[in-house]
């Protein structure tokens, strides 16, 4: 049966082993597409095993130092006065503090609600800036609340509707609020609020229960001497200290999930390729013997073999890419939870990465395969076949 190529008259513009090659893809069609996609799917397997890399890495740049720039965070027993402020930055080695106001709070909309924390911060700041998943900086309104969008989520809640807020500390009160925007971020179902408005809506003066602190790193010991001194003060959270122990479980973990899809790849890759030219080379041993005795080099014998996996592998990199992307979407919405989101980040390092590695993979399953090619015994095979 004539090929396409040979019905559209474009034969003359390849050689006769690229010929070859393409008249026994086109009469393997669900062969070569299911060797294509074995492929694919290793590629998108590393992609996946690597790309939370990617999202870690900007989840820390983004939350400890582009959105918190803090060095310290440090809660009051109680709620205190504007006086406290000035306590906290009379502090040895404290540059500068910016005031926050938290209170616990149930959320209620309709039937649903969520126990959470309203997080009141001032107007003009500098080191917690509030800022969305495009790092773009949100303003906080004069009157309602912005919520987390996963808040939102579970709430079922738009922006322009109503919620009540069931305070949880001191009286109690109970206050409706309109919902003035959603914000998608990557921890936590917070409220946030401008922290005068949040002191009007506890009917209260101006209050804190804490502050973002930046520190001299060179006062930090009579800082911490300070600090145990202050009975007012209910504890500290120094962010760098945070941040090494993020970086500590994050290497535990995707180090070992790292080497498992690693592994799992090129097992998939070299299965499909050995498999592949096995098969092919069980069914095409006496033509391959032919064209040796015909005067076909060992390199143009092996061509019309191996020459089947560099077109389908050529073929597998773009859609095992796209597949990976497409994979890579589909684990950051399933592993996302009330306290913690994942970006979609993917760096170009981590697709070269999964290219090379399914490729090098394919290399050496080629090279197997080259070896049997070469140890044909010509007689034998053209005598078994007659």
């Amino acid at each position: 049966t004539p090929t396409v190529l040979e019905r559209l008259g474009l034969q003359r513009l390849f050689s006769p082993p690229l010929r070859m090659i393409l008249r026994q893809l086109e009469r393997r069609p669900l062969r070569a597409l299911l060797s294509c996609l074995g492929i694919a799917l290793s590629i998108a397997v590393l992609i996946i095993g690597n790309f939370f890399t990617d999202s870690a890495d900007f989840l820390i740049d983004f939350q400890f130092q582009t959105s918190q720039r803090q060095d310290m965070s440090l809660t009051l027993i109680e709620p205190r006065s504007r006086r406290a402020l000035q306590d906290i930055r009379h502090l040895p080695g404290v540059r500068r503090a910016e005031p926050f106001r938290t209170v616990p709070v149930r959320v209620r909309f309709g039937h649903r609600s969520k126990r959470t924390a309203i997080l009141g911060l001032s107007s003009h700041r500098e080191l917690y800036r509030l800022m969305d998943s495009s790092e773009q900086l949100v303003d906080l309104p004069e009157t309602g609340v912005i919520l987390s969008e996963k808040l939102g989520e579970v709430l079922g809640i738009r922006p322009g509707e109503s919620l009540t807020l069931e305070v949880m500390e001191g009286i109690r009160p109970v206050r409706p609020v309109r919902v003035s925007g959603l914000i998608r971020d990557f921890s936590g179902i917070s409220v946030y609020m401008s922290r005068s408005a949040l002191n009007r809506l506890m009917r209260e003066g101006d209050t804190l229960s804490g502050a973002y602190v930046a520190v001299d790193p060179s006062h930090i010991d009579r800082l911490y001497q300070a600090l145990k001194n202050t009975p007012a003060l209910a504890g500290s959270s120094l962010k760098q200290a945070a941040l090494q122990n993020f970086r500590k479980l994050l290497a535990e973990n995707l180090l070992l999930m790292q080497s498992f899809y690693l592994v799992f790849a090129c097992i998939i890759a070299v299965g499909v390729v050995y498999n592949s030219v096995h098969v092919t080379l069980s069914e095409r041993t006496r033509e391959l013997a032919t064209l040796r005795v015909i005067g076909f080099t060992r390199g143009e014998v092996s061509m019309i073999l191996l020459g089947e996996i560099a077109i389908l592998t050529g073929a597998a990199i773009p859609l095992g890419l796209a597949l990976g992307r497409g994979l890579a979407g589909l684990t950051v919405r399933a592993v996302e939870t009330e306290s913690q989101r994942f970006p979609l980040i993917i760096n170009f390092s981590t697709y070269v990465f999964a290219a090379t590695a399914v490729l090098v993979a394919v290399l050496l399953s080629g090279l197997a395969a080259r070896r049997k090619i070469d140890r044909l015994n010509l007689v034998s095979v053209l005598k078994s076949q007659d």
